[in-house]
């Protein structure tokens, strides 16, 4: 199929643009041009590079016109955080592709009341990026099943790869974190270090977007979560990450007001976000209908993230 991924040079694109081609499918990749792959591979000089600016493309109408101008059989948008933008691109779309698929996040969710959380839980986002990204999912999905609009949309949880720091044990992207646990260091984690992450794989992404597409029939009107098999608690990763580092963890806990004065202001606003969805979140869904099966844990994802940045030098731990 001719495949365009809007927005496939990040996190997810790295990885499942070698599998579109790999699987014999001519994919163009739509972007402003500014980002590479975070990791190379020969499969991107079988693909086509097309540069346009979306929110200039959006602000003119003809955003939609020229996507649908390459005549796909399959658009995946990578990059949609508004309404407005989803409408216009599906609006122009619609009647003229086999199947659309749309970037989502668990945030969907907001704050979790029965956990594992599953797809058709109701909708309490609890934060802006949340509440556009609902908005978003629910317009596409009225649209599938009201007049056939054929989408599906993946929800992925906190994306870890390499060439990026993952979300560390305090639920922020201080790489400090993870080089006090490797000098066996007290590391102060807020409440009882029983919030949880829920980390994927950014190869495990790509894979719910690849079974997505075949057999089309299960996947389309509907929502998955892509994540891995379990959601960690602060107080297990923090506990694992120093094992892995060959040392014991040495933590402490401390109330939230206590622990955010340990903290930067920006470091505790991140952390607040995540601890508030603590996300836990149900695969058995997309291994039914779509056989998603991810091959990463959640350590084992970030482990290959901490390997890689110890090795370009990004960490420090002596």
């Amino acid at each position: 199929m001719r495949v365009i991924i809007i927005g496939g040079s990040g996190h997810i694109g790295t990885y499942l643009v070698p599998r579109l081609v790999q699987a014999g499918h001519e994919v163009i990749n739509v972007s402003r041009g500014k980002h590479k792959p975070y990791l190379s591979h020969s499969a991107w000089e079988q693909v086509q590079q097309v540069i346009l600016d979306r929110a200039d493309e959006e602000s003119a109408g003809t955003f939609g016109k020229k996507i649908c101008d390459f005549k796909p059989d399959v658009v995946v948008d990578l990059i949609c955080f508004t309404l407005e933008s989803a409408q216009h691109l599906a609006g122009t779309l619609s009647g003229n592709i086999q199947h659309f698929l749309h970037c989502s996040t668990v945030w969907v969710h907001g704050s979790n009341v029965l956990m594992p959380t599953v797809e058709d839980q109701p909708r309490q986002p609890i934060d802006d990026y949340g509440v556009k990204k609902a908005a978003i999912e629910a317009y596409l999905l009225h649209e599938a099943r009201l007049n056939g609009f054929p989408v599906t949309t993946i929800m992925p949880g906190h994306i870890v790869g390499q060439g990026w720091i993952p979300l560390n044990p305090l639920g922020n992207f201080n790489p400090d974190i993870f080089e006090k646990l490797a000098r066996g260091e007290t590391l102060i984690l807020p409440n009882f270090g029983l919030e949880t992450l829920h980390h994927v794989h950014a190869d495990a992404v790509a894979q719910a977007f690849m079974t997505s597409l075949t057999p089309r029939s299960t996947a389309v009107g509907e929502n998955f979560h892509a994540v891995s098999p379990q959601a960690i608690t602060l107080r297990g990763y923090a506990e694992a990450v120093s094992t892995w580092f060959g040392k014991k963890a040495n933590l402490r806990f401390s109330s939230w007001d206590e622990w955010r004065t340990t903290v930067s202001e920006k470091d505790a606003e991140i952390s607040l976000s995540h601890l508030s969805h603590s996300s836990h979140c149900s695969i058995e869904k997309a291994r039914k209908l779509i056989d998603y099966y991810p091959r990463y844990t959640s350590l084992e994802a970030i482990f290959e993230s901490l390997a890689w940045l110890l090795d370009k030098g990004e960490l420090k731990i002596i």
